[in-house]
């Protein structure tokens, strides 16, 4: 518990950042149902980056983002945008969120069970199916310690049109 499913996930997606070229771009968003979950994401997203030295930016953007933050982080794409069901929306509406996120590698769905059942959850699903048509080799992880019906919540992470290799 605790960080162990984030880095169970993060540490690959981390190593496929350093051996990646595309700077300048978003490569991996992060998902969290809650803006409260934001901060301690990035938190621990930041450690291993931090200890090994490695120069990708990672960063939050929520309803509680800044106005002078949210520029920034338009002028300036992070590697990593950790973000809610919510605020990704907004970013998609946007004229150039094809050019922003069609260099876009992955993204994680953190407590996916927490958005599977609801109006969130479907909101997060539009949005991974707006985003793979950007980027159509996009690879989604979702995580949660309690998912009842993993087929389900696999083709709604996925999409109808997935290959899937396996389920974990």
């Amino acid at each position: 518990t605790g960080s162990g499913k984030t880095y169970a996930v993060w540490l690959p997606i981390l190593n496929g950042l350093m051996k990646s070229e595309s700077k300048g771009h978003t490569r991996v968003i992060w998902l969290t149902p809650l803006r409260a979950l934001t901060s301690d994401t990035e938190t621990s997203l930041k450690a291993p980056v931090t200890e090994m030295g490695l120069r990708i930016s990672i960063a939050s953007r929520t309803g509680d983002t800044s106005a002078a933050e949210k520029k920034k982080l338009k002028d300036h794409r992070p590697d990593v945008l950790i973000t809610t069901p919510e605020s990704l929306s907004l970013l998609l509406a946007d004229p150039h969120s094809e050019e922003h996120f069609k260099h876009l590698e992955c993204v994680v769905v953190d407590e996916w069970h927490e958005l599977l059942s609801g109006k969130r959850g479907v909101q997060a699903e539009l949005c991974l199916a707006r985003l793979r048509k950007f980027s159509p080799n996009l690879r989604s992880w979702g995580l949660s310690a309690t998912i009842g019906n993993v087929e389900e919540a696999l083709l709604a992470l996925t999409g109808v049109n997935a290959t899937r290799a396996s389920t974990i």
